[in-house]
């Protein structure tokens, strides 16, 4: 039953996609609330399959990779439907698809039936954690996609109807997102140290996961400090925005996958 609605969420959000690359030519009300409607699917599937993964496992997703893109996923598509009345925005709505479409399609490469959790995971601080990262990494994705958008239109592209969307404003939501971003990611270092020390003894073991995490976390400090002490704005602090993410994608596949650690397992 979890695989059917996963892959009804796929097809979904390919439908999501074709929609939203169509739209780069001819955009109307008609798609964008197509795309839209498509994209509420998806989270409602993405939302029934959690759930019966809950189910199947006894416990929450959250015990290894797999189950935490599945997290991801669903915490993009959040992301767009809580912030979409503040941005309004139909090219972000076509990256947040294309995102949520990658990052469903590499878990695929993940799978794995549901299983007891091992004991190191047996805590109420790797749930908080694990949350209060599903909440960053979707606001800093959300904010990926405001610094995108801030960059194609300093280029001149103005498809999707984006000249009702000025730049002023998108730095100004970019800065917004972000500041809530880092504070979930802060919460994100606290309880994994919390956590860590209580199962390993340690607070900070220099892990490759806690190192990398503890880069994204310094990229989006350096984000907020530039912007309020030296007032970046703008251009630097959308591309800022867009490594930032990289960092975050690097970090939850790219560590899990390349580089050995107390975290591989997860």
């Amino acid at each position: 039953m979890e695989g059917s609605l996963l892959f009804i969420t796929y097809i979904f959000l390919i439908a999501a996609v074709l929609l939203g690359l169509f739209s780069l030519w001819r955009l109307n009300k008609l798609l964008s609330y197509s795309i839209h409607a498509f994209l509420f699917l998806a989270f409602v599937t993405m939302t029934a399959a959690l759930i019966m993964r809950s189910v199947a496992a006894g416990r929450l997703p959250f015990a290894n990779l797999y189950e935490f893109s599945l997290l991801f996923t669903w915490g993009i598509l959040l992301s767009h439907f809580i912030s979409f009345r503040f941005i309004k925005s139909e090219m972000a709505m076509v990256i947040i698809t294309l995102l949520a479409t990658f990052i469903l399609s590499f878990s695929r490469s993940l799978i794995s039936d549901p299983r007891p959790l091992l004991p190191a995971l047996q805590s109420i601080w790797l749930q908080i954690h694990v949350f209060t990262a599903v909440i960053a990494y979707g606001a800093f994705a959300l904010s990926f996609c405001l610094g995108l958008i801030y960059i194609l239109k300093e280029k001149g592209f103005t498809g999707l109807g984006e000249t009702a969307l000025p730049q002023a404003k998108i730095d100004n939501l970019l800065y917004r997102v972000v500041a809530i971003g880092f504070f979930f990611m802060t919460l994100v270092l606290i309880t994994g140290a919390i956590w860590a020390e209580e199962v390993w003894g340690r607070w900070w073991g220099w892990d490759p996961k806690e190192t990398w995490a503890l880069i994204t976390w310094l990229i989006y400090a350096a984000y907020l400090h530039a912007r309020k002490t030296h007032g970046w704005r703008g251009r630097r602090a959308a591309i800022m925005a867009v490594v930032g993410f990289l960092a975050v994608l690097f970090t939850l596949f790219g560590v899990s996958l390349l580089l050995p650690g107390v975290h591989s397992y997860i």
